[in-house]
């Protein structure tokens, strides 16, 4: 584990994703240093058998811990959230912290009763969903949709590529018929959709996620260790918060700037590792 003052965080995904969530914990946290991992080359998770995912992500996840390491670590991942947990806490004592949609506050902050939760198909299959929403959103009506084409949106637009309004209007149509108020962005994709989605949607009056929950953990487990990443970083790291971008395949075109405009400039961006070394000090130029 770390043992310098600066707290360091490992987010991972299996995409661009996990993003949504590195960019809240800098704001809530902007003393803390970032070490981003996406396992792309395995991307999308929701198509693989549970057993890839837990190898993968552990091994990825051990890898990184190796040449980073950090005093927490995020799986910024709601699929692999739901098998990879229990793995990862026997694997190593570092605090483990997952995703889950963010039922709970939704129901705390709808008018009508109402909630559209915005999910992957993977999640919505999912028994640990319905018994979020029974033990939190018993009294609401609550709609899901599970998109297959949310996420690959996403992934796309981190090289410039529009959104597209019209399929993305047919997509998330069954909320307007349903009259919610309130939308769960139950894959931390999703978040990185919030412009396009008002744009469709623009009754809905509340969009919960769950990037600020999580932050909000992270503070605690430093807190605990006695790191604070709530002070200031110095100049240097403050312009590049993240320490390391590693993607197990391709890096994204463009997502060097992607991660820029989320407040998340990296140091250093790394494709097809680790097969490839990824030394800290190179300027990320993807």
């Amino acid at each position: 584990m770390k043992t310098d003052a600066c707290p360091r965080v490992l987010v991972f995904d299996s995409g661009v994703g996990g993003l949504s969530v590195a960019a809240s914990v800098i704001r809530h946290l902007p003393g803390t240093e970032l070490v981003y991992l996406a396992d792309n080359a395995g991307f999308p998770y929701g198509d693989q058998p549970e057993s890839v995912v837990v190898e993968r992500c552990c091994r990825l996840i051990s890898d990184s811990l190796a040449q980073f390491p950090c005093d927490v670590i995020i799986v910024a991942c709601n699929t692999a959230s739901t098998v990879v947990l229990p793995h990862l806490r026997a694997m190593t004592a570092i605090p483990v912290v997952g995703v889950v949609p963010a039922i709970k506050p939704a129901a705390a902050v709808t008018r009508n009763g109402r909630i559209g939760l915005l999910a992957t198909p993977a999640t919505v299959r999912r028994p640990y969903l319905d018994n979020l929403v029974d033990e939190f959103a018993g009294h609401c009506q609550v709609e899901r949709i599970g998109h297959p084409d949310l996420v690959r949106w996403v992934e796309e637009s981190v090289s410039g590529t529009d959104v597209p309004r019209k399929d993305l209007a047919d997509a998330v149509a069954g909320f307007h018929r349903a009259g919610v108020d309130t939308v769960v962005l139950g894959c931390t994709h999703y978040p990185l959709l919030l412009e396009a989605l008002r744009d469709v949607l623009p009754d809905v009056e509340f969009w919960v996620d769950s990037g600020d929950a999580i932050a909000r953990r992270v503070a605690f487990l430093l807190d605990e260790q006695g790191k604070s990443g709530e002070a200031s970083r110095d100049n240097r790291a403050s312009e590049q918060p993240v320490r390391a971008a590693l993607f197990s395949g391709p890096a994204p075109e463009g997502v060097a700037a992607f991660m820029a405009a989320l407040g998340l400039s990296p140091m250093a961006v790394c494709a097809n590792w680790p097969a490839q070394a990824c030394p800290a000090t190179t300027a990320a130029s993807v």
